[in-house]
């Protein structure tokens, strides 16, 4: 088993992505800290999951609350092997009418609370441990209506790799990036829209432009998750994992 007694921390465990990847970290021996915002999905991913389970409660905006984390998950287990930085929102609006609480609320979960999670984390992480970001495999490198500051955010997230794993260097602390393409996920249909058109209708028009001419699935996301967690990615530093059914690296033939 590839994280066999490994202590992983995944913020957004509670579903989607997150959720699959703490699955995929479980079934490989992995002892699970499943961070994000509702209980009630919290505690059913822990009772799903078994034993060597701990949820807490919390904002990834919130830095206290992140001090909370960690100060709960060293009393628990002790130091961090993998830190999977998954919590994230999809939001969109045109630029022209884009409020700024909307940049706020984009930025802080899915720039701030990346950068934060890493940085609270790190005092916890055993040397030569793996830290995992999340960004996506097109928001940051194709234009697209109303996803201005969404796709900001990503970019951002990518660069956090580089130079994190430049200042790591040290410690051998890798960190890399798993960007997905469009996956089944509740996200699809929770989130806000592009106003005059659903998340749904939204999600049908990226998927038309997958050359394999489907979602991806949150388990295929978390096998890449696995790959860049474990020792199979021993020299794999600041680099960028696409998990998009071709999207970005092939022209659609319809």
């Amino acid at each position: 088993m590839k994280l066999q007694d490994k202590v992983a921390v995944i913020t957004g465990g509670n579903s989607g992505i997150g959720l699959a990847t703490a699955r995929e970290f479980k079934a490989n021996g992995a002892k699970l800290v499943l961070f994000g915002r509702d209980r009630k999905t919290l505690d059913e991913a822990a009772a799903s999951l078994g034993n060597d389970v701990l949820t807490v409660q919390g904002d990834v905006r919130k830095l206290g609350e992140l001090d909370r984390l960690f100060a709960e998950v060293n009393r628990t287990f002790g130091k961090i092997d993998v830190l999977v930085a998954n919590a994230g929102i999809a939001k969109f609006a045109p630029v022209e009418v884009l409020p700024e609480a909307l940049f706020d609320e984009l930025n802080d979960i899915m720039y701030k609370g990346v950068f934060f999670t890493v940085q609270k984390a790190l005092p916890h992480m055993r040397d030569g441990s793996s830290i995992v970001l999340v960004g996506s495999a097109d928001a940051d490198k194709m234009g697209r209506i109303g996803t201005s500051v969404y796709t900001s955010a990503k970019a951002a997230v990518r660069s956090l790799a580089r130079s994190m794993s430049v200042e790591l260097l040290p410690r051998r602390i890798r960190v890399n990036v798993l960007s997905p393409g469009m996956t089944d996920t509740p996200i699809i249909t929770r989130e806000g829209g592009i106003p005059g058109t659903t998340p749904e209708e939204l999600a049908q028009t990226i998927t038309r432009g997958i050359p394999l001419r489907r979602r991806g699935k949150p388990e295929e996301m978390a096998k890449g998750m696995l790959f860049l967690a474990s020792d199979d990615s021993s020299y794999c530093l600041g680099m960028e994992l696409m998990c998009d059914g071709g999207l970005t690296q092939l022209v659609n033939p319809s």
